[in-house]
């Protein structure tokens, strides 16, 4: 099964996002807490796009596919922002966030543990992101 959304490049717009993802969600096998912790790496990754790729610019979009199978759900995250490759982030010390107080950075770190797989594309003008949670028996 494949769901679809489309939606404005501005943070009002993550909680349409997040209704969408539990209703796409609602009979797949995982767990409550892992519905959560995906829907908190896709926001992520597409709170990001919002902020850095675009600057909030509710003239661009970004296009969520949801597909589905017996076996893993994948998340394709496309836009036609700035490029950001989610696989060549370095993760910042986190003692030296601690000691400076800093907000923010820690977020992809957060995708790359809930997330089982992601994959990351730029062809076109167009950068295809896809987050992959196998279903664990």
């Amino acid at each position: 099964m494949k769901h679809k959304l489309n939606f404005a490049c501005q943070t009002s717009a993550l909680s349409e996002l997040r209704a969408f993802l539990q209703g796409a969600m609602s009979g797949v096998s995982l767990s409550e807490i892992e519905k959560h912790q995906v829907t908190l790496a896709v926001e992520e990754v597409c709170a990001n796009l919002i902020i850095h790729s675009h600057g909030c610019n509710p003239e661009d979009y970004i296009h969520l596919e949801i597909k589905d199978s017996a076996q893993k759900l994948v998340f394709e995250i496309s836009d036609q922002g700035k490029a950001f490759n989610i696989l060549t982030y370095e993760a910042p010390d986190l003692k030296k966030v601690m000691v400076e107080k800093r907000k923010g950075g820690l977020g992809i770190i957060l995708v790359k543990k809930i997330m089982d797989e992601i994959e990351f594309e730029s062809e076109n003008g167009t950068n295809t992101c896809r987050l992959i949670k196998w279903f664990h028996s």
